[in-house]
Parts: structure tokens; C-alpha cells; sequence
């Protein structure tokens, strides 16, 4: 059986809207590819991780403390998803990479949110791809792809179907030395899937045909790094 790692996005998963129908909708999507592939689903902290961040900051906090506050924020993401999965999967968010690993010797699909400051979830699915020798890393995320500028913001923005390592490192370049970043993909998750040789497949999380596609590893609307 196939070993796959979803990473999506808080603001897919929790964007604050039909927010209800899409996880019910998401849940059956996993569980039925959990039939073909085992399963290790990454959650971010969207819109609530930036909230807590944003207001931590303006309050004064530390960096790594803001860090902690928006980890808090992927876990409880990932413990709705759990919940709405039901029995189909392990019953508490995975703390590390290797509780996740291990977790997955008895289960089909195993959640996790964030683990140490530092640490974007991005880094986190990238990590535990490495673990298990997974087939392939899917980033489920707000855009239907990877662009050369942001789609959202410039009309003209070009899609990449395929693009290799080296351009991604290019692209995910932004700066990370803050709480909460928002980018495609970050950079330590590219370095890890490089130098693994991981494909990346990154596809809008809210497109459940594309991300069925991209997690059985078949033809989709999205682009594949590798």
C-alpha cells in the first residue's frame, strides 16, 4: 500500500466558509482513499493561527511564544478533522513526526498539526514523508497550483504544470524568520523533498476532484515538483 502525506492549509481546511459541508465532504474523500493508500494528514492553523499571532504581537510577545500559539491552533484543526473522521482514523492529534509514524503501523490515517517552533507545517509533512518513504507529499492549498507571481494578484500570473527542485527553491525563497508565514511552500519542507526525491503535488485542497486525483497519484489539475 502507498504511504501519502496531505498537507492542507488552515485557510482550506477553516476559511469560515461552507466550512461544515467541506470537512463532511473531506472526511468521506479520505476515508475512501484510505482504502488504496495509508494516510498522513498534516493540518495548518489558517486564519485562527494568524489571529492568535497577530494579536500576541501586537501585545509584545516573543516570536517563539508566538510560534507555540499558532502550533495550538494547527492541533485544534486537527482535531476537528479527526472527529470528523470518526473511527477511520487515530483518535488524537500525532505530537511528533514519530508518534505519527508509529501511529500509522495500526491505522489507515493518522492527523497531525504542528510540532516545535520552527517548524511551519509545511516542514512538518515534509519531515514525516521522509519517516515513512512516502510515494508522494500533497500540498492542498488555496490556489490550483504553483504560479511564477500570485494568481490573486496578478491576472497574467503563469502556472507551472511541472517544475523541478531547484525551481521551487527559487519560489518558496520568502522569509521565514517570523511567526505564520503564508507561502506555497516553505523552504527547510522544499530541502528535505529534494534532497528525498518526494514529488510534491499542489493542488487547490478545495478542488475535492483534484485532490482525490493528486492523492492516488493520478492525472490532476495542479502542478508536480519532482
Amino acid at each position: 500500500m502507498e504511504q501519502v502525506v496531505i498537507s492542507i492549509g488552515g485557510s482550506v481546511l477553516v476559511p469560515g466558509k461552507d466550512d461544515v459541508d467541506y470537512i463532511k465532504s473531506l472526511a468521506e474523500l479520505l476515508l475512501n482513499a484510505s482504502a488504496k493508500c495509508k494516510l498522513f494528514v498534516v493540518t495548518g492553523g489558517g486564519r485562527i493561527a494568524r489571529y492568535y499571532i497577530n494579536l500576541g504581537r501586537d501585545l509584545g510577545i516573543e516570536e517563539q511564544n508566538l510560534d507555540e500559539l499558532g502550533i495550538e491552533a494547527t492541533r485544534l484543526n486537527a482535531k476537528l478533522l479527526i472527529l470528523a473522521l470518526g473511527d477511520g482514523a487515530y483518535p488524537k492529534p500525532a505530537l511528533d513526526v514519530k508518534e505519527a509514524a508509529q501511529a500509522g503501523n495500526n491505522h489507515k490515517i493518522v492527523v497531525m498539526g504542528g510540532t516545535v517552533p520552527g517548524h511551519t507545517t509545511d516542514a512538518v509533512s515534509a519531515m514525516i514523508a521522509e519517516k515513512i518513504g512516502a510515494q508522494r507529499l500533497v500540498n492542498a492549498t488555496n490556489v490550483n497550483g504553483i504560479y511564477d507571481s500570485d494568481p490573486k494578484q496578478n491576472s497574467h500570473a503563469k502556472r507551472f504544470d511541472k517544475m523541478s527542485y531547484d525551481q521551487l527553491k527559487d519560489i518558496s525563497s520568502a522569509n521565514h524568520d517570523k511567526a505564520g508565514p503564508n507561502v506555497i511552500f516553505d523552504p527547510k519542507g522544499t530541502r528535505i523533498i529534494a534532497r528525498e526525491k518526494i514529488p510534491l503535488f499542489v493542488c487547490n485542497g478545495r478542488d475535492l476532484h483534484a485532490l482525490k486525483k493528486s492523492i492516488l497519484g493520478e492525472e490532476f489539475d495542479g502542478t508536480i515538483v519532482g
